[in-house]
């Protein structure tokens, strides 16, 4: 029996907009981003601050010497999380309906600009929160460490107390599930952004 789900957040739980992310860094006067979005790219300073090596202000402080721009540190932040769109309510639902019987976590490639949106704004659900949903929140930038890394699902699963043998990994980037498999943790590759919804309880 799966004891445990770890879910990953992109595109697994939150909906992504490239074009709506892309039209606001354009629409700041920073379009020098928008190819970085356009073939995402991973490297640079959306991989350092993907694994915590720069903090939001440096961030910020990079795209404008990119874009020989002025633009506020709050104007970027926007910009840069109008790729999130949100969580359906089907998804919240069947996370409520999953935590009754399984442990869940959060297992996530992402920066804190991202995060601090999606924890405000997105997972709020007749008075559940991401802290209530997820028994343990993993994050890349406070981790130091990024998926597809081995080292990653080792620290996750030896922190939570959890068997790879008990356990499911959710993820879009088939390099990830393929890691995670490597370790003997059961994985389903989301391709559509809702292949889990349909298929989760044939897994469990």
């Amino acid at each position: 029996m799966t004891e445990n789900i770890i879910f990953d957040l992109g595109c697994v739980l939150v909906s992504l907009d490239d074009k709506r992310c892309m039209d606001a860094f354009a629409a700041i006067g920073c379009g020098e981003v928008v190819p970085y979005i356009a073939n995402h790219r991973t490297e640079d300073i959306f991989f350092d601050v993907e694994l915590g090596r720069i903090s939001t202000r440096q961030f910020c402080d990079e795209v404008r010497r990119m874009c020989r721009t002025q633009c506020p540190d709050d104007d970027i932040v926007w910009a840069w999380n109008q790729l999130l769109t949100g969580i359906s309510d089907e998804k919240k639902r069947l996370l409520t309906q999953l935590a009754g019987g399984h442990r869940l976590f959060l297992l996530s490639n992402t920066n804190d600009m991202h995060w601090q949106k999606c924890r405000a704004d997105f997972f709020s659900y007749h008075g559940s929160d991401a802290s209530r949903l997820f028994e343990r929140i993993y994050l890349s930038y406070d981790m130091h460490l990024a998926k597809p890394d081995p080292r990653i699902y080792e620290a996750v699963l030896a922190d939570a107390g959890i068997r790879a043998a008990d356990t499911l990994f959710i993820d879009d980037g088939l390099a990830n599930v393929e890691a995670a498999a490597r370790l003997g943790i059961a994985t389903l590759h989301e391709t559509t952004g809702h292949d889990w919804t349909t298929r989760i309880q044939q897994l469990l």
